[in-house]
């Protein structure tokens, strides 16, 4: 079998298994010879931020020397991205070495009339075991979807616990509440083991404190008066968190977006909880921050062009947030495109509400999932903007837009991961020509 071949199998996986308990991904670790034991692990849940945070955190890591793994999802371009080593995706042969072993295991499974791996459980088990293999140190293990349930919670021993914000998504599994899905999230906490969180909603605090305190682990609050912003400009953002460990210390960030900050923040609370067993020094934990890359997340692609897969009510409105700071400097012009499962007509409602552009261009994306682009395009002059512009394919509304920016504008490509994946391949693929 080829590498072509195992990522086809992994993505056919959906069709012929379901949602399997904890205690079989338990089971499978076991029968690999528990590769999540040869390495530490920072478990990272929440709504929107994980992989942000996962990324700040290796990167510093890194600069205080420690090798690293990162296991992220969902990848934009390539399967590959979502296991990291080092900050470089694993080659194809490393790949398809994991997916072997985890094959055979799935085939032994199937043959005792047992339950096949999960897409997602296949996945995490060969991050295991690529990390294992390559003798990390430590791994940034980001969950799938929730956490309580989760195959990354298998995951028995890791050193920190660290829940960013929790919002209202993916309700059909999580709850219809904050109060549920919280509860979902704050189920990686882990006896005894410390727990860092956002603390900014109130009602999802509480029930992260009350889980922490329940099964007697240590718990940190971070919350946005916790930092300061010092200055924003299209290169990134300086700040400086207020407590008595990182004195009057600014620190910046290569991301325009402030929501960022909170990310940056949670992780510096980590740094510093884990300070005896995990000895980072300042410099490292600066230059880390300030050299820390994150795909598709309020992401500088090209001068003055922004990709960010905020596809939910609380990633579209911090997009918002950062739109409005830069609508003040110069036109924005926005190429838009979503998915039938996400609520596009309030996101649009809600960019619109606050944002004017001075260009607009949608296209579709997602496969049997998508949206017609005249459809979202009917919805944005419904809701007010004079113009929209729709273009079925992806590349060629993506050079329409910008060709719109013009010199002294900025374009933002929002609304979904996968138009952020199309853009990224399309670009990929240019700078190979080149």
């Amino acid at each position: 079998m080829n590498y072509e071949e195992a990522v086809a199998y992994i993505e056919e996986t959906p069709k012929f298994t379901t949602k399997n308990k904890l205690s079989h991904t338990k089971e499978c670790l076991r029968r690999l010879g528990n590769p999540e034991k040869k390495f530490r692990v920072i478990h990272v849940a929440g709504t929107n931020g994980k992989g942000s945070t996962c990324a700040f955190l290796t990167s510093i890591f890194r600069e205080a020397g420690y090798s690293c793994g990162l296991f992220t999802s969902p990848h934009l371009v390539t399967i590959n991205e979502r296991f990291q080593i080092n900050e470089q995706n694993i080659d194809d042969d490393t790949f398809l070495a994991a997916f072997l072993k985890v094959r055979a295991l799935a085939d032994e499974l199937v043959a005792e009339g047992s339950y096949h791996p999960t897409y997602f459980e296949m996945l995490f088990l060969m991050g295991m075991v690529i990390f294992a293999d390559a003798g990390v140190d430590y791994v940034m293990l980001e969950t799938g979807l929730g956490g309580r349930l989760d195959a990354t919670t298998a995951v028995e021993e890791p050193a920190a616990c660290v829940i960013t914000s929790i919002s209202f998504d993916h309700m059909q599994y999580l709850g219809n509440t904050i109060r549920e899905i919280a509860g979902e999230k704050a189920g990686i906490i882990v006896p005894g083991v410390p727990v860092i969180f956002n603390g900014n909603d109130q009602e999802a605090a509480k029930v992260i404190r009350d889980q922490a305190e329940k099964l007697g682990s240590p718990w940190f609050e971070v919350k946005r008066e916790d930092a300061e912003i010092k200055g924003i400009t299209s290169g990134g953002i300086d700040f400086s968190v207020k407590n008595g460990y990182y004195g009057n210390t600014v620190f910046s960030i290569p991301f325009i977006a402030r929501y960022q900050v909170m990310n940056a923040a949670l992780v510096l609370k980590t740094v510093e909880v884990l300070k005896q067993q995990i000895p980072i020094p300042e410099d490292a934990v600066k230059k880390g921050l300030l050299e820390t890359r994150w795909q598709g997340r309020m992401e500088t692609v090209l001068p003055g062009v922004i990709v960010d897969g905020a596809h939910n009510e609380d990633g579209v409105e911090k997009f918002v947030e950062t739109a409005e700071h830069f609508q003040k400097e110069c036109p924005l012009t926005l190429l838009f495109s979503a998915v039938d499962d996400k609520d596009y007509t309030d996101m649009i409602r809600t960019i619109l509400g606050r944002i004017r552009f001075r260009h607009v261009v949608v296209t579709q994306v997602g496969g049997y999932r998508k949206v017609p682009a005249e459809a979202l395009a009917e919805i944005f002059r419904r809701e007010g903007c004079p113009s929209a512009q729709a273009f079925e394919d992806t590349e060629a509304a993506f050079r329409a837009a910008l060709a719109l920016k013009g010199e002294d504008g900025m374009l933002f490509c929002v609304g979904s991961l996968y138009l952020v994946g199309e853009i990224k391949e399309l670009l990929r693929k240019e700078d190979a020509n080149d």
